[in-house]
C-alpha cells in the first residue's frame, strides 16, 4: 500500500489518505485500511490508540469517510497521541476541505449552524433537516465559494465541530448536496468525472507534542485536479 506522508516526527505522522481507502476496520469485513498500514510500517507503536470496543485503532485519532481523500493525522506514541486528542477535543485544530458541490450556490461566504442528529429513513445517514431523529449536536461550518457555475460551485468548509458526515450533511440541508455523495445525493447525475465523493480534506494545522505549529497541506488527487481544470481554477 502506497500512502504519502506529508508530515512526520517522533509523535505525529500526517499522511495524504487516498479516496476508497477506510481508516480502520469495522469488525464487520476484512480489507485494507490505514490502521493495518501505520502498524506494516510501524509496528512499534501498535499499541498506540484508543479502541472502539473490540476493534483496535492503531495510531488512529480522529477519521474521515472513505471515499474523502486528503490530510489525515496519525499518533506514533502516546504522548503523540495525547496532544492530537486534546486539540481536537478543544476544537483547536484547524480542518480545511475543499468540496464541489451541486448548483451555484448564491452566498459567497457564511456559516451554517444546524444541529445534526440522525436520519428516519436510513441508519448510515444523519439530518441536519426538520424530522432529524434522536439527539441534535451542535454542528458548525464556516465556507466560502471559491468559483460557481450553474452546474457546481467549488466550495472551501472549515468545520468547527467534527460531527459525522457534517460537511456532506449540511450542504445537503442547503438542497447542495456534495457532488457523487452516495447517500446524500444518490438520485443526481455524477458530474466533473467524479466516480467517489467530490470532497477533499485540504489542509490541517496542529501543534505537535513541542508545542510547534503545522500547517500540512495535502495535494489534490487526479481527479480533483481534473474537475478543476474542467471549471477553469489553476493555481491553488
Amino acid at each position: 500500500m502506497k500512502i504519502e506522508i506529508l508530515y512526520e516526527d517522533d509523535d505525529i505522522l500526517a499522511i495524504n489518505k487516498p479516496a476508497g481507502l477506510v481508516v480502520h476496520a469495522d469488525g464487520h469485513t476484512k480489507e485494507p485500511s490505514v490502521a493495518e498500514w501505520f502498524v506494516s510500517k510501524y509496528p512499534e507503536a501498535k499499541d498506540v490508540g484508543e479502541p472502539l470496543g473490540d476493534i483496535p485503532r492503531p495510531g488512529i485519532v480522529h477519521r474521515i469517510d472513505r471515499e474523502t481523500s486528503g490530510v489525515l493525522l496519525l499518533a506514533k506514541t502516546k504522548e503523540g497521541h495525547a496532544c492530537l486528542k486534546e486539540q481536537f477535543q478543544n476544537h483547536e485544530i484547524e480542518k480545511i476541505y475543499h468540496a464541489f458541490i451541486y448548483g451555484e450556490f448564491q452566498e459567497d461566504h457564511g456559516t451554517i449552524n444546524l444541529p445534526i442528529g440522525k436520519s428516519a429513513s436510513d441508519f448510515r445517514k444523519r439530518s441536519a433537516e426538520r424530522g432529524a431523529r434522536g439527539e441534535l449536536r451542535e454542528a458548525v461550518t464556516y465556507y466560502q465559494v471559491m468559483k460557481k457555475t450553474p452546474e457546481v460551485s467549488l466550495v472551501e468548509a472549515k468545520p468547527k465541530t467534527g460531527r459525522t458526515h457534517q460537511i456532506r450533511v449540511h450542504f445537503k440541508a442547503l438542497h447542495h448536496p456534495v457532488v457523487a455523495d452516495p447517500l446524500y445525493a444518490r438520485t443526481k447525475p455524477k458530474l466533473l468525472g467524479f466516480e467517489r465523493l467530490a470532497l477533499h480534506a485540504r489542509q490541517a494545522t496542529f501543534t505537535n507534542v513541542k508545542g510547534e505549529k503545522n500547517v500540512v497541506v495535502a495535494p489534490y488527487p487526479n481527479d480533483f485536479q481534473t474537475a478543476l481544470d474542467k471549471i477553469g481554477i489553476s493555481g491553488i
